[in-house]
């Protein structure tokens, strides 16, 4: 099977990121991949394609491009940039990848996912509330905190969670500074409220950003476990 990947841009195609499908006409499961503060890092255009190879369509739009901000990644900028830009725009920008994940991309709406990491992980639970035809979210390492609701980030993972109609696959460390132990029981409570189907990983020697090697947290023997449950809770829920 041949497979097709490449950037994209906001000039030539409506949308920068990364794209990556198999070659050929149809409709196909798809993708969302949500990245993290970093940008799109080259990890992503790896797991694009190699997701493609399995017979997904994905999409990794670069969020930070889509508000105007140059770079291919924006490594080191990804506090300031939250800080500039609220949820609810992020949200609109994720919006926007979707309908051209499900229109020109052409993916079937009824059979297409959500990856995030990060801060990505954290936006998609919001994401997910408000589309109930996500199939699945997987998220590493949801950037969440115990915090107030604000008009920057007015609605919270723990009210957010238990809304939400989609299966859910989350990994947590134990060594996370963001989302301390301390929140993930609280979050995973508030998943399990949902009555929908809720996958759980916690590794208690996992760091922030076990998965990206552009982290000082990197931690290969970690993403390398999680990358079959993965695909293998893709393959159950969004199977081409």
């Amino acid at each position: 099977m041949g497979i097709v990947a490449r950037m994209l841009t906001q000039e030539q195609d409506g949308i920068p990121g990364y794209a990556a499908h198999p070659d050929g006409p149809g409709s196909r499961p798809g993708i969302l991949m949500v990245h993290h503060a970093h940008g799109v890092t080259a990890d992503y255009k790896i797991d694009a394609y190699r997701l493609a190879t399995l017979g997904y369509n994905v999409l990794a739009p670069s969020l930070f491009n889509m508000f105007g901000i140059p770079g291919t990644t924006q490594i080191g900028h990804g506090a300031d940039l939250q800080a500039k830009h609220s949820d609810p725009e992020f949200l609109q920008k994720i919006d926007e990848a979707w309908r051209y994940l499900t229109g020109r991309m052409n993916s079937d709406p009824a059979r297409t996912a959500c990856i995030g990491h990060c801060m990505g992980g954290r936006l998609l639970i919001p994401f997910a509330a408000d589309h109930p035809q996500v199939r699945a979210i997987v998220l590493y390492y949801p950037s969440i905190r115990d915090e107030p609701e604000t008009s920057h980030r007015p609605r919270h993972a723990f009210k957010l969670a238990p809304t939400l109609k989609c299966a859910s696959l989350v990994f947590c460390g134990g060594k996370d500074y963001i989302a301390t132990p301390a929140i993930q029981g609280p979050l995973w409570q508030s998943f399990i409220a949902s009555g929908s189907p809720v996958e759980w990983h916690f590794f208690s020697d996992a760091n922030h950003g076990f998965r990206h090697p552009d982290n000082e947290g990197f931690q290969p023997h970690y993403a390398d476990l999680a990358w079959p449950l993965v695909t293998d809770f893709l393959q159950r829920r969004v199977s081409p």
